[in-house]
Formats: structure tokens, C-alpha cells, sequence
């Protein structure tokens, strides 16, 4: 592990391209891949170089490039003549930005990390400055912006625990890689400490900007439309599921039911090209259900309304009066719970949150969190939420106000980028 470097990673990927292409040929059939800007992750762009200065940002799916718009947004309003670059890896990431990006903001998907691709992409876009808002560390693509002086500064960056293992078993590696970066921060101290110990030179911490984001926007004729279907059904949203949480959902669905007959339960999973298997669970389990991307309306008889569409969690977050987080009931890491908190939902998620685990200390802290150990305490704390409602209405405001404790993060790292972005 020790001998591990830059250039035998560079000489493993030329060398092992068959089976990366093998890789990606998986990928594009399983609707992985975008087959329409498929010449994007071979370094081809899609689009001219805007002229003027350029910065690029790089996150690898959904909950990075989320976590980016605050930050694009301070930067246009501070720096309004450079031009944004946005890069990511995932199909739904990039729709998602297709809908948020704002003007001269523009989304490219990330090359492979190969080097013919890498330098094909960099060469073209000639970034004046990347922010790296990413756990993972691509080496061809972070020595090919170095190799060009192109600043490049980590942003937001997070060291779980078995990344911290593995870094730390390869140092010369680990060193090479963390020495590319002229500034690093990290979302906790913890986080810049351990960056630190795998290499870092110049490590922050300014705090989480995931802190920063904005409530999830809305239609507000379709909220008022949906919130008239429900009427005043108590109603929760599981909002982010994974596979193997759907058997949760239906065991939670079903232990509310015997105290909340009319109870209401909103799915809306992590991947929506899941909807089709994840429904026929639900059927099986004898729940009715209402399908979002099937314009099907919220009845009476309704048990379960999937919302199998992408860029409306502001929407489904806001019908519920409590929110589930998944991707927590398995071992997954969990997802975002500042976003249904941010709109001052009552929160819960499952024990797994081992990537937000120092947010989720400080919500537990706050009174802003509640964590279910299993289902059964799941189905016990939202039976308790959607029947007391002067507890529901305190675990709703301690959330917003936690959500909102921490939202000028961008002030103080607005400062630590000017050197990058001043003309």
C-alpha cells in the first residue's frame, strides 16, 4: 500500500481502460449514464467556453450540487462577471441542475478519470479556479489542474472513518493527493484535522455550508392544490429512501394506521427509477397507492403517494407536518436533514448516519432530531407527532431553528476565496 502513487494510479488507469469502458458499457445500460451527453464524461464539452473568467465546482451527485447553488449564488452576487462551471457524475444530478442553475451557471458532466480525458476537459474549460466540493478524490483529474497552476481549493470536505483508515494506510499517496490543493476545508474541525493528518498543508474550518442552503423552493399553486387533496389527514413524508427501507415504510405506514386510520404517508425515494419495484412492495403489502409521475391525485383511500418525481422534494417535504430522512434505516450513511428542517418539519431519521454524524450530534443537541433505533421506535415517534400537537409544533420550531443557527457559513468563507476571484 505504501508504494501507491500519483503516476501507478496514472499507469493503472491506461493500462486497465478496457475494463473501465467495460464499466461504463454496465452503466449506460442500466440508464446510469446520460447516452445523450455521453461524450461529456469522454472530456468532449457540449458547449463553448464562456469567455471571461471561469470557475469550476465539482460534486459528485445530488447532495453536492445542492449544496453548491447558496455558494454560486454568493459568488454572482459578489463577482457577478465570472461564469460558473458545474460538474458532477450522476443523471439526476445534472437534472436537477438543469432546473437550478442560475444564468451564466452551466452544467458539464465530470470525464472519467483517465488522463486523455482529464487533459481533453481541463484544456478546453481552462478553469481560473476549481472548487472541489467532493469526499472523493480523483488523481488524474486533481494532478492535471495542478500541473496547470490552476488553483484548487477544497470546499465543504468531509474524511468519514473508513476513508480516514484508507488514506492513512497509503501516505506517500495520500500526501501527493492533499499537497494539490492550495486551501482545504473541512465541513467540522474533526474533518480539518483529519485532512490535516492524511497530507493537508492549508486546513479551516469555516463551517458546513450545506448550513447555507436556501429552503428547497416550491410551486405554490401546486402545494395549495396538493394540501387541499390531503385536507386534514395527518400526514409524514419519507423523504430520500433507499432500498431496503420500502418493508420499513410499509411496517411504519401500517403500526400508524392502527392509531391513525386515516393517516397519510409520502415516498419519495432517493433514485425514482426504483418507483416501479418500490410499488409493487407497497401493493403486495395490500397499500393503496397514488403515483406522482402517473398524475394520480391523493384519494380518500389513499395510503401511500409515491412521489417518484425529481427536483420537487420542496414540495413533498412541505406536505408533511414530520419528516423521515432515509438512506439511515441500513447502512447506508444517511441523507440531508437540514433541508426538512430548514422548512421547519419535525425530523427523524435511523441510527446510520455516519455521514452528517457531527450534524446530527448537534441537532440531537438542539432537541431538533429524533433517532430511531429501529422501526418500531420510528412508527412510536411519529404516532406521538401526528397525535400531540403541541409536541409536534415544538420539534417543528426547535428544527427551523437549528436549520437557520449556522446560515452565514458563506460569510466567512467568501473571504478565503477572494485572492482566487478578484480580477
Amino acid at each position: 500500500m505504501n508504494l501507491m502513487s500519483v503516476s501507478l494510479y496514472r499507469a493503472a488507469t491506461y493500462v486497465g481502460y478496457p475494463l473501465i469502458a467495460a464499466y461504463l458499457a454496465v452503466r449506460k445500460s442500466r440508464g446510469k449514464e446520460d447516452l445523450n451527453r455521453f461524450g461529456e464524461r469522454m472530456g468532449y464539452a457540449s458547449k463553448p467556453r464562456p469567455e471571461g473568467k471561469l470557475v469550476w465546482l465539482h460534486g459528485a451527485s445530488v447532495g453536492e450540487t445542492l449544496s453548491m447553488l447558496p455558494l454560486i449564488n454568493k459568488i454572482q452576487e459578489l463577482y457577478p462577471d465570472v461564469n460558473i462551471l458545474v460538474t458532477s457524475g450522476t443523471v439526476t444530478s445534472a437534472q436537477l441542475m438543469a432546473k437550478r442553475l442560475p444564468e451564466k451557471a452551466f452544467h458539464q458532466y465530470i470525464p472519467i478519470d483517465c488522463m486523455a480525458q482529464v487533459t481533453r476537459f481541463v484544456d478546453y474549460w481552462k478553469p481560473d479556479l476549481v472548487l472541489w466540493l467532493e469526499s472523493e478524490f480523483w488523481p488524474n483529474i486533481l494532478s492535471v489542474i495542478s500541473k496547470r497552476n490552476i488553483p484548487l481549493v477544497l470546499v465543504n470536505g468531509r474524511v468519514s472513518d473508513r476513508s480516514f483508515k484508507r488514506w492513512k494506510k497509503m501516505p506517500r499517496f495520500s500526501a501527493q493527493i492533499q499537497d494539490m490543493f492550495v486551501k482545504s476545508f473541512g465541513q467540522t474541525q474533526e474533518d480539518a484535522d483529519r485532512l490535516k493528518a492524511i497530507g493537508a498543508k492549508n486546513t479551516a474550518c469555516v463551517g458546513n455550508i450545506k448550513f447555507a442552503s436556501a429552503p428547497l423552493p416550491v410551486d405554490a399553486e401546486e402545494l395549495k392544490r396538493m394540501q387541499e387533496q390531503i385536507g386534514k389527514r395527518p400526514c409524514w413524508t419519507a423523504g430520500s429512501t433507499h432500498a431496503g427501507e420500502d418493508g420499513v415504510i410499509v411496517n411504519v405506514h401500517k403500526a400508524l394506521k392502527e392509531k391513525i386510520p386515516n393517516v397519510l404517508t409520502i415516498v419519495a425515494p432517493r433514485h425514482p427509477n426504483r418507483a416501479d419495484e418500490i410499488e409493487e412492495i407497497f401493493k403486495k403489502a395490500g397499500l393503496n397507492v397514488a403515483r406522482r409521475s402517473r398524475k394520480e391525485d391523493i384519494q380518500p383511500k389513499t395510503d401511500i403517494y409515491l412521489a417518484d418525481t425529481i427536483g420537487e422534494m420542496g414540495l413533498f417535504y412541505r406536505l408533511g407536518e414530520a419528516a423521515f430522512v432515509g438512506g439511515s434505516m441500513i447502512p447506508f450513511g444517511g441523507q440531508n436533514i437540514i433541508e426538512p428542517a430548514r422548512l421547519g418539519k419535525a425530523v427523524l431519521c435511523g441510527q446510520y448516519m455516519m455521514n452528517f454524524r457531527e450534524i446530527v450530534k448537534r441537532a440531537k443537541e438542539a432537541d431538533a432530531l429524533f433517532v430511531a433505533e429501529n422501526e418500531s421506535e420510528l412508527a412510536l415517534a411519529l404516532t406521538d407527532l401526528l397525535t400531540d400537537q403541541k409536541l409536534l409544533d415544538k420539534k417543528q420550531k426547535n428544527a427551523e431553528s437549528f436549520a437557520t443557527a449556522e446560515s452565514n457559513v458563506l460569510d466567512r468563507l467568501m473571504p478565503q476565496l477572494a485572492e482566487y476571484l478578484a480580477d
